[in-house]
Protein backbone atom coordinates (compact mmCIF):
# COMPACT_ATOMS: atom_id res chain seq x y z
CA UNK A 1 0.00 0.00 0.00
CA UNK A 2 1.14 3.56 -0.66
CA UNK A 3 1.56 6.02 2.17
CA UNK A 4 0.43 8.89 -0.08
CA UNK A 5 -1.44 8.93 -3.38
CA UNK A 6 -3.94 10.85 -5.50
CA UNK A 7 -7.53 9.66 -5.28
CA UNK A 8 -10.67 11.31 -6.72
CA UNK A 9 -9.25 14.81 -6.81
CA UNK A 10 -7.71 14.71 -3.33
CA UNK A 11 -4.44 13.76 -1.69
CA UNK A 12 -4.94 10.55 0.31
CA UNK A 13 -2.36 9.65 2.93
CA UNK A 14 -1.96 7.32 5.89
CA UNK A 15 -2.36 9.30 9.11
CA UNK A 16 0.84 8.21 10.83
CA UNK A 17 -0.19 9.80 14.12
CA UNK A 18 -2.79 7.06 14.64
CA UNK A 19 -0.42 4.11 14.19
CA UNK A 20 0.13 1.45 15.47
CA UNK A 21 -3.28 1.42 17.11
CA UNK A 22 -5.36 2.28 14.05
CA UNK A 23 -4.78 2.43 10.30
CA UNK A 24 -6.52 5.64 9.28
CA UNK A 25 -6.40 7.76 6.13
CA UNK A 26 -6.57 11.51 5.69
CA UNK A 27 -8.10 12.95 2.51
CA UNK A 28 -6.95 16.47 1.79
CA UNK A 29 -8.71 18.78 -0.63
CA UNK A 30 -6.68 21.99 -0.30
CA UNK A 31 -3.00 22.86 -0.52
CA UNK A 32 -3.28 24.46 2.93
CA UNK A 33 -4.37 21.10 4.33
CA UNK A 34 -1.41 19.37 2.67
CA UNK A 35 0.99 21.89 4.20
CA UNK A 36 -0.56 21.38 7.62
CA UNK A 37 -0.36 17.59 7.25
CA UNK A 38 3.39 17.93 6.66
CA UNK A 39 3.83 20.31 9.57
CA UNK A 40 1.82 18.23 12.09
CA UNK A 41 3.42 14.97 10.90
CA UNK A 42 0.31 13.31 9.58
CA UNK A 43 2.83 12.44 6.88
CA UNK A 44 6.56 12.26 7.64
CA UNK A 45 9.75 10.86 6.17
CA UNK A 46 11.68 12.88 3.60
CA UNK A 47 10.56 11.00 0.43
CA UNK A 48 6.91 10.85 1.59
CA UNK A 49 7.00 14.57 2.35
CA UNK A 50 8.40 15.21 -1.13
CA UNK A 51 5.62 13.21 -2.82
CA UNK A 52 3.01 14.91 -0.66
CA UNK A 53 4.36 18.32 -1.67
CA UNK A 54 4.26 17.32 -5.35
CA UNK A 55 0.63 16.27 -5.02
CA UNK A 56 0.04 19.47 -3.07
CA UNK A 57 1.25 21.49 -6.05
CA UNK A 58 -1.06 19.52 -8.35
CA UNK A 59 -3.87 20.26 -5.92
CA UNK A 60 -2.87 23.94 -5.86
CA UNK A 61 -3.35 24.12 -9.63
CA UNK A 62 -6.89 22.80 -9.24
CA UNK A 63 -7.54 25.12 -6.31
CA UNK A 64 -6.39 28.18 -8.27
CA UNK A 65 -9.18 30.19 -9.92
CA UNK A 66 -6.79 31.64 -12.49
CA UNK A 67 -7.99 31.62 -16.08
CA UNK A 68 -4.58 32.28 -17.67
CA UNK A 69 -1.34 30.38 -17.36
CA UNK A 70 0.49 33.53 -16.25
CA UNK A 71 -1.98 34.11 -13.42
CA UNK A 72 -1.80 30.47 -12.37
CA UNK A 73 1.99 30.69 -12.16
CA UNK A 74 1.60 33.48 -9.62
CA UNK A 75 -0.66 31.25 -7.53
CA UNK A 76 1.63 28.22 -7.86
CA UNK A 77 4.68 30.17 -6.69
CA UNK A 78 2.75 31.42 -3.67
CA UNK A 79 1.48 27.95 -2.81
CA UNK A 80 4.99 26.58 -3.30
CA UNK A 81 6.27 28.97 -0.63
CA UNK A 82 3.51 27.79 1.70
CA UNK A 83 4.52 24.16 1.24
CA UNK A 84 8.24 24.88 1.59
CA UNK A 85 7.64 26.54 4.95
CA UNK A 86 5.92 23.45 6.40
CA UNK A 87 9.20 21.76 7.47
CA UNK A 88 12.68 23.18 6.77
CA UNK A 89 15.12 20.27 7.10
CA UNK A 90 14.01 17.62 4.57
CA UNK A 91 15.29 18.79 1.19
CA UNK A 92 12.87 16.50 -0.68
CA UNK A 93 10.06 18.96 0.04
CA UNK A 94 11.71 21.91 -1.70
CA UNK A 95 13.05 19.56 -4.39
CA UNK A 96 9.54 18.35 -5.28
CA UNK A 97 8.06 21.87 -5.28
CA UNK A 98 10.89 22.97 -7.58
CA UNK A 99 10.24 20.05 -9.94
CA UNK A 100 6.58 20.99 -10.27
CA UNK A 101 7.35 24.68 -10.73
CA UNK A 102 9.80 23.83 -13.50
CA UNK A 103 7.02 21.99 -15.32
CA UNK A 104 4.69 24.96 -14.87
CA UNK A 105 7.32 27.48 -16.00
CA UNK A 106 8.40 25.49 -19.06
CA UNK A 107 6.36 27.65 -21.44
CA UNK A 108 4.76 24.58 -23.01
CA UNK A 109 1.17 25.31 -21.94
CA UNK A 110 -1.29 27.68 -23.54
CA UNK A 111 -4.23 27.00 -21.22
CA UNK A 112 -4.74 26.26 -17.52
CA UNK A 113 -6.43 22.90 -18.03
CA UNK A 114 -3.43 21.40 -19.83
CA UNK A 115 -1.16 22.79 -17.09
CA UNK A 116 -3.29 21.22 -14.38
CA UNK A 117 -3.12 17.85 -16.08
CA UNK A 118 0.63 18.08 -16.62
CA UNK A 119 1.25 18.90 -12.95
CA UNK A 120 -0.76 15.92 -11.79
CA UNK A 121 1.15 13.65 -14.17
CA UNK A 122 4.44 15.07 -12.88
CA UNK A 123 3.40 14.47 -9.26
CA UNK A 124 2.38 10.91 -10.04
CA UNK A 125 5.72 10.36 -11.76
CA UNK A 126 7.59 11.53 -8.65
CA UNK A 127 5.57 9.08 -6.55
CA UNK A 128 6.11 6.18 -8.97
CA UNK A 129 9.82 6.97 -9.28
CA UNK A 130 10.17 6.94 -5.49
CA UNK A 131 8.95 3.35 -5.30
CA UNK A 132 11.28 2.21 -8.08
CA UNK A 133 14.23 4.07 -6.54
CA UNK A 134 13.58 2.52 -3.13
CA UNK A 135 13.63 -0.97 -4.63
CA UNK A 136 16.93 -0.20 -6.33
CA UNK A 137 18.42 1.01 -3.05
CA UNK A 138 17.14 -2.12 -1.36
CA UNK A 139 18.86 -4.30 -3.95
CA UNK A 140 22.17 -2.46 -3.47
CA UNK A 141 21.98 -2.36 0.30
CA UNK A 142 20.78 -5.88 1.05
CA UNK A 143 24.36 -7.13 0.60
CA UNK A 144 25.26 -5.19 3.76
CA UNK A 145 23.16 -7.57 5.88
CA UNK A 146 24.76 -10.96 6.45
CA UNK A 147 22.94 -14.17 7.28
CA UNK A 148 22.37 -14.25 11.04
CA UNK A 149 23.29 -10.58 11.54
CA UNK A 150 21.75 -8.13 13.98
CA UNK A 151 20.88 -4.76 12.45
CA UNK A 152 20.36 -1.60 14.51
CA UNK A 153 17.89 0.87 13.00
CA UNK A 154 16.86 4.37 14.11
CA UNK A 155 13.55 6.18 13.52
CA UNK A 156 11.27 4.98 10.69
CA UNK A 157 12.48 4.68 7.10
CA UNK A 158 10.06 2.17 5.63
CA UNK A 159 7.03 2.35 3.37
CA UNK A 160 5.49 4.91 5.74
CA UNK A 161 8.43 7.29 5.31
CA UNK A 162 8.37 6.95 1.52
CA UNK A 163 5.65 6.38 -1.04
CA UNK A 164 6.24 2.64 -0.65
CA UNK A 165 8.95 0.08 0.19
CA UNK A 166 11.37 2.30 2.13
CA UNK A 167 14.99 3.45 2.36
CA UNK A 168 16.92 1.90 5.28
CA UNK A 169 13.96 -0.33 6.16
CA UNK A 170 13.70 -0.99 2.42
CA UNK A 171 17.20 -2.48 2.59
CA UNK A 172 16.04 -4.64 5.52
CA UNK A 173 12.95 -5.62 3.55
CA UNK A 174 15.01 -6.55 0.49
CA UNK A 175 17.31 -8.74 2.59
CA UNK A 176 14.28 -10.44 4.14
CA UNK A 177 12.71 -11.03 0.72
CA UNK A 178 16.02 -12.53 -0.42
CA UNK A 179 15.58 -15.20 2.26
CA UNK A 180 18.15 -13.97 4.77
CA UNK A 181 17.55 -14.75 8.43
CA UNK A 182 18.55 -11.85 10.71
CA UNK A 183 17.30 -9.74 13.63
CA UNK A 184 16.60 -6.01 13.95
CA UNK A 185 16.98 -3.81 17.02
CA UNK A 186 14.69 -0.78 16.74
CA UNK A 187 15.56 2.37 18.65
CA UNK A 188 12.30 3.68 20.07
CA UNK A 189 13.27 7.16 18.74
CA UNK A 190 11.99 9.68 21.23
CA UNK A 191 10.14 11.90 21.55
CA UNK A 192 7.64 10.83 18.84
CA UNK A 193 8.58 7.15 18.98
CA UNK A 194 8.77 6.53 15.25
CA UNK A 195 10.84 3.41 15.88
CA UNK A 196 8.58 1.74 18.42
CA UNK A 197 5.31 2.88 16.83
CA UNK A 198 5.98 2.82 13.10
CA UNK A 199 9.03 0.69 12.33
CA UNK A 200 7.84 -2.10 14.63
CA UNK A 201 4.41 -1.95 12.96
CA UNK A 202 6.00 -2.27 9.53
CA UNK A 203 8.26 -5.17 10.51
CA UNK A 204 5.23 -6.91 12.03
CA UNK A 205 3.54 -6.74 8.61
CA UNK A 206 6.65 -8.10 6.90
CA UNK A 207 7.35 -10.88 9.41
CA UNK A 208 10.86 -9.62 10.19
CA UNK A 209 12.31 -10.52 13.61
CA UNK A 210 12.78 -7.42 15.81
CA UNK A 211 13.00 -6.02 19.33
CA UNK A 212 12.31 -2.45 20.39
CA UNK A 213 15.05 -1.00 22.61
CA UNK A 214 15.32 2.29 24.51
CA UNK A 215 17.37 4.88 22.64
CA UNK A 216 19.79 4.87 25.57
CA UNK A 217 20.41 1.09 25.25
CA UNK A 218 22.14 1.24 21.87
CA UNK A 219 25.61 1.46 23.42
CA UNK A 220 24.82 -1.48 25.69
CA UNK A 221 24.08 -3.76 22.76
CA UNK A 222 27.05 -2.53 20.76
CA UNK A 223 29.34 -3.08 23.72
CA UNK A 224 28.02 -6.62 24.10
CA UNK A 225 28.89 -7.39 20.49
CA UNK A 226 25.24 -7.78 19.51
CA UNK A 227 25.17 -5.26 16.63
CA UNK A 228 26.74 -6.07 13.25
CA UNK A 229 25.62 -3.11 11.13
CA UNK A 230 23.67 0.13 11.64
CA UNK A 231 21.28 1.45 9.00
CA UNK A 232 19.59 4.86 9.12
CA UNK A 233 17.89 7.18 6.66
CA UNK A 234 18.61 10.83 5.87
CA UNK A 235 16.59 14.01 5.47
CA UNK A 236 19.33 16.03 3.78
CA UNK A 237 22.86 15.10 2.68
CA UNK A 238 25.43 17.83 2.09
CA UNK A 239 27.99 17.67 -0.72
CA UNK A 240 30.72 16.38 1.60
CA UNK A 241 28.57 13.55 3.01
CA UNK A 242 27.52 15.21 6.28
CA UNK A 243 23.85 14.42 6.74
CA UNK A 244 20.86 15.43 8.80
CA UNK A 245 18.67 12.68 10.18
CA UNK A 246 16.31 12.12 13.09
CA UNK A 247 17.68 13.37 16.40
CA UNK A 248 19.81 10.69 18.02
CA UNK A 249 21.57 9.62 14.83
CA UNK A 250 24.79 11.51 15.62
CA UNK A 251 25.31 9.71 18.92
CA UNK A 252 24.75 6.35 17.23
CA UNK A 253 27.43 7.19 14.69
CA UNK A 254 29.95 8.01 17.42
CA UNK A 255 29.14 4.79 19.27
CA UNK A 256 29.46 2.81 16.04
CA UNK A 257 32.90 4.29 15.40
CA UNK A 258 34.00 3.50 18.96
CA UNK A 259 32.98 -0.14 18.52
CA UNK A 260 34.13 -0.61 14.91
CA UNK A 261 30.59 -1.22 13.60
CA UNK A 262 29.73 -0.32 9.96
CA UNK A 263 27.37 2.65 9.83
CA UNK A 264 25.38 3.41 6.66
CA UNK A 265 22.82 5.98 5.62
CA UNK A 266 20.29 5.01 2.92
CA UNK A 267 19.02 7.94 0.87
CA UNK A 268 17.85 8.61 -2.70
CA UNK A 269 19.75 11.19 -4.72
CA UNK A 270 16.79 13.59 -4.29
CA UNK A 271 17.89 13.87 -0.65
CA UNK A 272 21.44 14.91 -1.63
CA UNK A 273 21.82 18.69 -1.64
CA UNK A 274 25.02 19.51 -3.53
CA UNK A 275 24.37 23.23 -3.00
CA UNK A 276 25.40 22.84 0.64
CA UNK A 277 29.12 22.37 1.18
CA UNK A 278 28.83 20.85 4.66
CA UNK A 279 26.25 19.81 7.21
CA UNK A 280 26.78 23.10 9.07
CA UNK A 281 24.59 24.70 6.39
CA UNK A 282 21.60 22.38 6.94
CA UNK A 283 18.68 24.13 8.72
CA UNK A 284 17.51 22.19 11.79
CA UNK A 285 13.84 22.18 12.69
CA UNK A 286 13.00 22.98 16.31
CA UNK A 287 9.64 21.51 17.24
CA UNK A 288 7.18 22.15 20.07
CA UNK A 289 8.71 21.26 23.47
CA UNK A 290 5.34 19.73 24.40
CA UNK A 291 6.32 16.73 22.25
CA UNK A 292 8.95 16.04 24.93
CA UNK A 293 7.01 16.92 28.08
CA UNK A 294 3.55 15.78 26.94
CA UNK A 295 4.05 13.10 24.27
CA UNK A 296 0.81 12.42 22.41
CA UNK A 297 -1.11 14.44 24.96
CA UNK A 298 0.13 12.43 27.97
CA UNK A 299 2.00 14.63 30.47
CA UNK A 300 5.08 13.00 31.99
CA UNK A 301 6.33 16.05 33.90
CA UNK A 302 4.61 19.14 35.39
CA UNK A 303 3.46 21.62 32.77
CA UNK A 304 5.92 24.35 33.84
CA UNK A 305 9.02 22.15 33.34
CA UNK A 306 11.09 23.46 30.41
CA UNK A 307 12.33 21.40 27.47
CA UNK A 308 14.02 21.70 24.07
CA UNK A 309 13.09 19.67 21.03
CA UNK A 310 15.42 19.66 18.00
CA UNK A 311 13.93 17.29 15.43
CA UNK A 312 17.22 16.43 13.71
CA UNK A 313 20.96 16.37 14.23
CA UNK A 314 23.84 16.40 11.76
CA UNK A 315 26.28 13.50 11.55
CA UNK A 316 29.74 14.34 10.15
CA UNK A 317 30.73 12.30 7.12
CA UNK A 318 33.82 10.90 8.84
CA UNK A 319 31.59 8.50 10.79
CA UNK A 320 29.96 7.06 7.66
CA UNK A 321 30.95 3.79 6.05
CA UNK A 322 28.85 4.70 3.03
CA UNK A 323 25.60 6.13 1.69
CA UNK A 324 23.33 3.72 -0.17
CA UNK A 325 21.71 5.45 -3.16
CA UNK A 326 19.75 4.13 -6.13
CA UNK A 327 23.00 4.28 -8.10
CA UNK A 328 25.07 2.18 -5.73
CA UNK A 329 26.83 2.67 -2.41
CA UNK A 330 28.72 5.95 -2.28
CA UNK A 331 31.86 5.67 -0.18
CA UNK A 332 34.61 8.16 0.71
CA UNK A 333 35.63 10.50 -0.78
CA UNK A 334 31.97 11.54 -0.67
CA UNK A 335 32.59 14.81 -2.51
CA UNK A 336 33.33 12.75 -5.61
CA UNK A 337 31.04 9.73 -5.22
CA UNK A 338 27.92 11.73 -4.25
CA UNK A 339 28.39 14.06 -7.22
CA UNK A 340 28.65 11.05 -9.52
CA UNK A 341 25.61 9.41 -8.00
CA UNK A 342 23.49 12.55 -8.39
CA UNK A 343 24.62 12.69 -12.02
CA UNK A 344 23.18 9.20 -12.47
CA UNK A 345 26.46 7.34 -12.59
CA UNK A 346 26.88 4.01 -10.83
CA UNK A 347 29.18 4.30 -7.83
Amino acid sequence: MRSVEWEDGAVKMIDQRALPWKLEYARLHTVEAVAESISNMTVRGAPAIGASAAYGMALAARQSEAITVAAMLVDLRRYGELLNAARPTAVNLAWAVKQLLQVAESGEFNNVDSLREALLLAAQQIADDDVAINRRMGAWGSALIDQGATVLHHCNTGALATVDYGTALGVIRAAHEAGKDFHVLLDETRPRLQGSRLSAWELEQLGVSYDIIPDTAAGYYMGNGEVNVILVGADRVAANGDFANKIGTYQLAILAAAHGIPFYSVAPTSTIDLSLATGADIPIELRDPAEVTTPYGNPIVPAHFKARNPAFDVTPHRYLSGIVTENGIARPPFGETLRRSVAGEQV
